[in-house]
């Protein structure tokens, strides 16, 4: 079978809109070449992968979709553009916004793409692998993620996960309650899990996500703690959490900061990514106005995160 291989040139703060646009029409894989990934190769989390230059943007990030080669594609991919102009009515910056298509061979993307995704140690405690690579521990109390990225995949760890990821360690307690809002692939709920949640409740609007987050479970061996259900951010939920994390776009976070104010136990924490540099004013703002005390603010790249607290 021959696949089209849909390659939009935009912003570091359009992927995971970008992506999702792909995702919704029925694309089957998502490559991110992001050239920040080159500078990420070696940090004090140790080595990445070897990564090739050419295949990275001088700006802006490459955003890669496959698409079934047939009668229809002209008209997805009409779709996809018109979607992706779009997004500049909700004050995301998609940057040069080119597109451009090319035929591959199925045999040649299925599974090429893996060089994109190796172990990496993305905080103090926590290393993430693909499920077909072997590793080794090097420490005993080194926390080892498994994960199966599904129908999305990237260059790497984004730094929203790594910025999420390193406030669950340092924020989540033993035997808390968590509930993740826009779980994705599921890896911030096996994650709270192996740093020891008594329960995640993990919520997305796609269908796609929260089975990737069951799968991600069970390979984990911590699927009897994690409950993924279909679910509008926090509507209708009900029951007291002692953490919040939600690794989402800013605007998405905005919406529903008073639900989670309702939900979280006095003294609990809400932990928010997926905030682009310019949108931190903005949810730092709409947390306070929901009652929350702001923490911390951490930055990685262009990206923030903010812990808030709610008060005891």
């Amino acid at each position: 079978m021959k696949w089209s291989e849909v390659c939009i040139h935009t912003t570091s703060e359009a992927i995971e809109p970008v992506s999702n646009i792909f995702h919704e029409s029925g694309a089957s894989g998502v490559v991110i070449e992001d050239p920040q990934d080159m500078k990420r190769q070696k940090t004090k989390l140790g080595e990445i992968y070897e990564l090739n230059p050419d295949d990275y943007p001088a700006e802006g990030v490459y955003v890669k979709a496959y698409l079934p080669l047939n009668s229809f594609l002209n008209e997805t991919v009409d779709g996809i553009k018109h979607s992706v102009t779009n997004l500049k009515e909700f004050g995301i910056d998609i940057g040069h916004n080119e597109v451009s298509i090319n035929e591959v061979q199925e045999e040649d993307w299925a599974t090429s793409w893996k060089k994109y995704y190796k172990p990496v140690k993305i905080s103090e405690k926590i290393t993430i692998i693909p499920t077909w690579e072997d590793y080794t521990p090097v420490s005993s109390d080194e926390i080892i993620i498994e994960m199966d990225p599904g129908m999305a995949f990237g260059t790497g760890t984004h730094p929203t996960t790594v910025l999420s990821i390193q406030a669950l360690e340092q924020y989540m307690e033993k035997g808390d309650t968590v509930l993740d809002v826009g779980a994705g692939s599921g890896i911030l709920s096996v994650a709270s899990v192996l740093l020891g949640a008594e329960h995640v409740h993990a919520y997305d609007l796609d269908d796609i996500a929260v089975s990737s987050t069951k799968n991600n479970a069970a390979l984990n061996n911590v699927e009897g703690k994690i409950t993924a259900k279909l679910n509008d951010l926090l509507e209708g939920v009900d029951g007291e959490a002692d953490l919040i994390v939600s690794n989402i776009l800013a605007e998405i976070i905005v919406k529903f900061t008073d639900d989670a104010y309702r939900l979280i136990k006095p003294g609990g924490y809400f932990i928010t990514c997926g905030i682009i540099s310019g949108r931190k004013e903005m949810v730092r703002s709409r947390l306070v106005e929901s009652g929350f005390e702001i923490v911390e603010t951490n930055k990685m790249e262009d990206w923030v995160s903010i812990i808030a607290k709610k008060p005891e």
